[in-house]
């Protein structure tokens, strides 16, 4: 399975975007610097984290992005989510009917590959599903120097908007 870079992009952003004190925003020129991706494919997911309730977008000269809701109620399934979509990774086609040998075969029971597969995702999606944003952070701070923290600091405050 691979997922696209903007799942990854989207969830440093919203990390970044959990870290501003309450009311700020980021721009998304903003976002893709502090990043260094583009701007152009970034903002793309931004109004997808937006639409699906992970971000509010402010506009104006002083707007930008920032989460409409805690971190801490924020999970990385839910991102993901957002960019790639909710649908299933795996897709059975049944091609086992295809066999020469039994092309009239009625299977009766589930493809053991397609049941193996999407126990695997299901896994992985509460894998997902039990990591906060709020933990991330936590994490990240936790294992920062001081000098990344500090470097970091002055970075935001002075981009910040709406503060």
């Amino acid at each position: 399975m691979k997922l696209s870079d903007g799942v990854e992009w989207s969830l440093h952003c919203v990390a970044l975007l959990a870290s501003l004190p309450a009311g700020a925003t980021l721009s998304n020129a903003a976002l893709a610097e502090y990043h260094g991706v583009s701007e152009s494919y970034l903002v793309k997911h931004l109004k997808q984290l937006a639409k699906a309730g992970i971000l509010e977008s402010v506009p104006g000269p002083r707007g930008g992005f920032r989460l409409a809701r805690p971190a801490s109620s924020i999970t990385l399934l839910e991102v993901t989510e957002a960019v790639e979509g909710p649908g299933p990774f795996f897709r059975c086609a049944e091609i086992r009917g295809n066999l020469p040998c039994c092309s009239s075969t009625v299977f009766v029971r589930p493809c053991e590959i397609n049941v193996a597969m999407l126990r695997a995702e299901r896994a992985w999606r509460e894998a997902l599903r039990s990591v906060t944003v709020q933990g991330i952070v936590e994490q990240v701070a936790a294992s920062a120097s001081p000098e990344r923290q500090a470097a970091s600091r002055r970075w935001l405050e002075a981009h910040l908007r709406g503060v």
